[in-house]
This record gives structure tokens, C-alpha cells and sequence, in this order.
């Protein structure tokens, strides 16, 4: 495939399919996972543990009896189905955030796609440093930054499918070097392509706030920046509206994980949807309109409904409904489903 130019990408978006005009995505879940693979590098041989189940599913849910086999989805089939659910309830683009580590599968995406035709566009990088290729370790910025620019403009991991934004960028707590380098050069490829950025953030209240001082002191643009699992990091308002006054989005992307429990941070207590949509209308209240998105993150096969789960069709279905009873205008719904991920898939 030729490499696309700068101007040949400014002003469109790019989905598994090609470029397109930004008006067809519509209604958009901004962070997904349909095909993946989120077993730490060594629980990949060996005994793959329970299938999840009715039987086990609310361990699976809240990971107090989780197993490997959870956290694998390698099915272009088992996606269709799911996503043809989501189509089915509203949903018209979902932003696919399986990156460099959890197996990202383009064609598969593609396949999905075709089948069901929902707009599918592909993040690109790395994720945390535990599910990171060894040979990362020695590699400069420049090196990342060329990659992430190659895999927008080229093609993703051997493929001719293209990526629509950067990320999932992988930060943790402590938050490491190898980390550092990779965002740092997920900002030198989002000034190259005009590309968004999303970041997961280490489970820390103020590792957001420290990756935003981080990008602002390299120049980055906090408006075209995503910073995904408030819901899960973020319990104290000051701390929420002071990450907000940076001009980053807000992604609550947990939508569907009812229990308080989260295991991978025993200190906080998880929200449930109706919590979620509180924070929210505290944000927006609070003026800051255009910097709020929403998805599930669905990462889990016991998230998906032919496990028991909520799927990706739960905030078009049961969300929606919710915030319309809870006093949320048309155009705020509409501009957190439309316009925002409008505005980020866009190229600048």
C-alpha cells in the first residue's frame, strides 16, 4: 500500500476499511477490545484454567477467580456476533484499542467490519511494559515514533490495514522508562500524523495529572489527548476537575462493571453506571463541554453476552435511557457519542 501524506489524511478519519469522511461514524464507543489477548506473557502455555461460564461468572466479572482463558478472544466470529448486537442497539463506529503486546489482529478487524458494517477504527503502539516485546526494551524514541507514524500512514503489523489514532499508550504504576520513551514517541508521531492520542493510565489518583505534565512539557496537545479509565483511577473531585482544567478528554470506559470490587486496587471502591454518569454531569456542569467520552473496555470474554456479560451494546441499550432520566440534554449525549469522537478521529 502507498504511504499516506499528511494532507491526503487531514480533515478525514480512518477506519480498518480506509479513510473516511468523519459525518458517517455517528454514534461511537471510544475504547474496545473484540479481539485480544491480555494473558501476561507467561500464563500463555500451560494450563489455561476455567472457561468462563454461568456457573462462574460473577468470580470471572470482579477477577477474585479469574483464569487465563478469560482473557483471550481470538474469534473474528465470536466479535461479528457481538458487534452485530451493538449495531443492533445504535452503535455506528467502535474505536479498537488492542495495540503492540495483546495480539492485535487488523484482518480479523477487518473481517468484522465487512460482516457487520460497523466503522472499526485501530489504535496503534504499545501497551504497559509487562506485555511488551523483549526486544522493546533497546529501542530509542525515534524508533517508536517511526513505527507508530508507519503503522497510521502504511499499515499495522504486517497488514495493510491502517490505524485511525495512537494508542492505548501503556503507562503504570510506577510509572517506567521504557513507558516514558513510548509515549514520548506516541507525541512525536501524533504531531507527524495528526492523530489523537488515548493513554491508560497507571492506577495511581494522580499518575493522570503527571503524564499531562509530562506532555506539556513536550509540546503536546492536551485537546486531541484522551485519558482512559477515570472511573477506575480517579475517586476525589479535586483531583477530577484539576485533570479536566489541563484540557484532556475524559474517558470513562468501564460502563457495564457494576460491583465496587476491583481487585487490581484493593483502595478504591469501584462506581457503579450511575456513578459514572454523576461524575460526568459534575464535569459538564462544571463547563467543561467537548472533553467527555464513553465505552465499556471490554477486555474479559465474561464481559461478553455469550458469556453472561453485559457486551457492547449495554450503554446504547440501558445507558442511554438512564442518562435521559437523569437529566442529560439530547445535545450533551449527542456530543459525547458523536461530536468528541468526531472531533478526535479526525485528523488535524
Amino acid at each position: 500500500m502507498p504511504r499516506l501524506t499528511r494532507d491526503e489524511m487531514r480533515g478525514r478519519a480512518q477506519t480498518v476499511r480506509g479513510l473516511v469522511d468523519p459525518a458517517v461514524l455517528g454514534s461511537t464507543l471510544m475504547h474496545e477490545h473484540l479481539i485480544w489477548d491480555l494473558r501476561p506473557p507467561p500464563l500463555r502455555s500451560g494450563d489455561q484454567g476455567e472457561e468462563p461460564g454461568l456457573a462462574n461468572h460473577w468470580g470471572m466479572t470482579t477477577s477474585m477467580a479469574g483464569s487465563p482463558a478469560n482473557l483471550h478472544q481470538p474469534s473474528a466470529e465470536v466479535a461479528i456476533e457481538a458487534v452485530a448486537e451493538a449495531v443492533a442497539a445504535g452503535c455506528e463506529t467502535i474505536v479498537e484499542l488492542t495495540i503492540g503486546g495483546i495480539s492485535p489482529d487488523p484482518e480479523g478487524l477487518l473481517r468484522v467490519s465487512d460482516a457487520t458494517g460497523c466503522h472499526i477504527v485501530m489504535g496503534c503502539g504499545h501497551y504497559v511494559e509487562e506485555y511488551q516485546f523483549p526486544e522493546n526494551h533497546h529501542r530509542s524514541v525515534d524508533d517508536f515514533a517511526a513505527e507508530m507514524v508507519a503503522q497510521v500512514q502504511e499499515g499495522l503489523w504486517g497488514t495493510a490495514v491502517r490505524a485511525g489514532l495512537i494508542g492505548e499508550i501503556g503507562c503504570q504504576n510506577p510509572w517506567t522508562p521504557l513507558e516514558r520513551r513510548v509515549l514520548e514517541a506516541a507525541l512525536i508521531a501524533q504531531q507527524e500524523t495528526g492523530a489523537a492520542l488515548t493513554i491508560h493510565p497507571g492506577r495511581r489518583q494522580d499518575q493522570p495529572q503527571e503524564v499531562m505534565e509530562f506532555i506539556a512539557a513536550r509540546g503536546g496537545d492536551p485537546s486531541r489527548t484522551i485519558m482512559d479509565h477515570i472511573d477506575r483511577t480517579i475517586m476525589d473531585d479535586d483531583a477530577l476537575f484539576r485533570l479536566a482544567d489541563t484540557g484532556v478528554v475524559l474517558e470513562w470506559d468501564l460502563f457495564g462493571q457494576e460491583s465496587c470490587l476491583y481487585p487490581h486496587n484493593w483502595d478504591v471502591d469501584m462506581p457503579n453506571d450511575a456513578g459514572r454518569l454523576r461524575a460526568i454531569r459534575k464535569v459538564l456542569d462544571r463547563g467543561h463541554r467537548g472533553q467527555v467520552v464513553i465505552a465499556h473496555d471490554i477486555c474479559h470474554r465474561s464481559h461478553m453476552t455469550r458469556w453472561g456479560g453485559w457486551g457492547y451494546a449495554h450503554i446504547h441499550r440501558n445507558v442511554l435511557p438512564l442518562m435521559r432520566r437523569r437529566g442529560f440534554s439530547e445535545a450533551e449525549i449527542r456530543e459525547i457519542l458523536v461530536e468528541t469522537p468526531r472531533r478526535l478521529l479526525t485528523f488535524a
